[in-house]
């Protein structure tokens, strides 16, 4: 896929939307990585486990290819249809290496403004931080305030290290003018009880970001025992760190998709970057019949472009090749038929 084709050979758009952001409005992403390309392998996170964990920074996906989808979905919206252009996608986009030069290029494109959501891992390259200079409004993650819990939570390359993460986080801010807005996504019973939360602080006030937004997990997340805070945790988030934090509630709306002419791809350039509930993804989807898109949905899912993942009580879709933890008690019956097959003679 770093030739920006999907798996089944087509070419995917490295530009999407726009889509309803928590933050951001109406929010036209870039992807600039493969799915799934990344320094972290969150338990969190709504593409399931890493695929390829790295600190390699090169032109994964073609700049120029990049930049004409952009060109060609700012021509289609008229003003006010886009609040922000994001880099932001199916991997860590400061994999990149261009991404300093494209943040430029938009910004000789349009005046809409820059943000670049990240987890703010590769902060204490210096380079890294001059090329994200030019962004309107960078969003890094901290979702921890110990060594600990960041290797439980975010689980990490190698090669980085809690300590390094905290002090690019406030070496990015020495140097940064623009918004500054840090994420922090809390788990229940991981992150946000008091001791963690008055770590997390203490992190947040050496950081000095110009906001601090609390999210919990929407969309299925890589490891079953993953749960949302309770509103109870959110609260004590809330108290613990202070006036800055703000809690930023899922946002539900239909995904702009008009750079699509066919309903399989459609599906496939929304799922790959948000897998989403049926319903949402029916409804965003609306150009098309509920015949038409029953086929898709079907046909994606028999030819291995889908899959359909169970969490938080809901059905969700998601891109084929993304891996989620199973459940116990599924981990458990699939060992027991096992068990059986070999009494059995092998027979299934």
């Amino acid at each position: 896929m770093a030739d920006g084709t999907d798996a089944g050979g087509s070419e995917l758009k490295a530009v999407f939307g726009p889509v309803p952001s928590r933050r951001l409005g109406r929010s036209l992403g870039i992807d600039p990585i493969p799915s799934k390309t990344c320094n972290w392998n969150c338990v969190y996170c709504q593409l399931g486990r890493t695929g390829r964990l790295v600190t390699e920074r090169r032109e994964w996906v073609p700049e120029g290819l990049i930049l004409g989808q952009l060109r060609e979905a700012l021509d289609r919206h008229g003003p006010g249809e886009i609040d922000w252009v994001t880099f932001v996608g199916s991997g860590e986009p400061t994999l990149h290496s261009g991404l300093g030069r494209m943040i430029r290029a938009v910004k000789g494109m349009t005046a809409i403004p820059v943000a670049v959501i990240t987890d703010g891992s590769l902060l204490f390259r210096p380079e890294l931080r001059e090329e994200l200079l030019a962004a309107d409004a960078v969003l890094p993650s901290l979702d921890a305030g110990n060594e600990d819990l960041y290797r439980k939570i975010n689980r990490p390359h190698g090669s980085l290290d809690f300590a390094r993460h905290v002090e690019g986080l406030v070496a990015f801010r020495r140097e940064y003018r623009g918004r500054y807005w840090l994420e922090v996504m809390l788990l229940d019973g991981v992150n946000d009880d008091e001791e963690s939360l008055r770590d997390l602080a203490a992190c947040v006030r050496r950081i000095r970001p110009d906001a601090v937004h609390l999210d919990i997990p929407s969309r299925p997340p890589a490891e079953p025992w993953v749960r949302p805070a309770t509103e109870e945790g959110l609260m004590r988030a809330s108290a613990i760190l202070g006036g800055l934090a703000t809690v930023v509630h899922p946002v539900e709306g239909t995904f702009d998709l008009g750079g699509y002419e066919d309903v399989l791809d459609a599906v496939v350039g929304i799922i790959t970057r948000h897998p989403m509930r049926q319903d949402q993804l029916e409804r965003s989807l609306a150009r098309w019949s509920a015949g038409e898109v029953r086929e898709a949905l079907e046909k994606l899912r028999a030819d291995g472009r889908a899959t359909v993942v169970e969490r938080l009580g809901a059905r969700f879709w998601s891109a084929a090749g993304a891996r989620y933890g199973r459940p116990a008690a599924a981990r458990g019956r699939r060992q027991r038929r096992g068990s059986a097959a070999e009494r059995n003679g092998g027979e299934r």
